[in-house]
C-alpha cells in the first residue's frame, strides 16, 4: 500500500512559480516510477511529467517542458513539481502518481496509486 499526500498549490499570477510536493507512505515509493498529472475542469486528465526510480531520468508533456522540473528524494519519499513561468492555461488539479513499474510512462491507466489533488490557480 502507497499513501501520497499533495501539497504546494494555490492561487499565483502568470509568469509567477509554485513548487508542488507528494509525500508518500509505505516502503516501495523508491522502487516506483512517479509522475504528475492534472486535470482542468470540462477536460481530460493529461499527462505533466514522470520520473523513473532513481531519478535518473525524466519525461514532460511538451506544454510544460523547459518550464516544469520533477525531481524526488527517495531518503524523504518525496517527489515535486518545480513549476515556473506559469500561464493561466496550466491552471487545474495537479495530482501525483505511483507506478508499480520502475520506469515512467504519460499513460494514466499504469498508475496504481494517487495523490488527493492539489489546486492551482494561475491568474492572468
Amino acid at each position: 500500500q502507497v499513501q501520497l499526500v499533495g501539497s504546494g498549490g494555490g492561487l499565483v499570477q502568470t509568469g509567477g512559480s509554485l513548487r508542488l510536493s507528494c509525500t508518500a507512505s509505505g516502503r516501495t515509493f523508491s522502487s516506483r516510477a512517479m509522475a504528475w498529472f492534472r486535470q482542468a475542469p470540462g477536460k481530460e486528465r493529461e499527462f505533466v511529467a514522470t520520473i523513473n526510480w532513481n531519478g535518473g531520468s525524466t519525461y514532460y508533456a511538451d506544454s510544460v517542458k523547459g518550464r516544469f522540473t520533477i525531481s524526488r528524494d527517495n531518503a524523504q519519499n518525496t517527489v515535486q513539481l518545480q513549476m515556473n513561468s506559469l500561464k493561466h492555461e496550466d491552471t487545474a488539479v495537479y495530482y501525483c502518481a505511483a507506478s508499480p513499474s520502475s520506469s515512467g510512462s504519460r499513460y494514466y491507466t499504469l498508475y496504481d496509486y494517487w495523490g488527493q489533488g492539489t489546486q492551482v490557480t494561475v491568474s492572468s
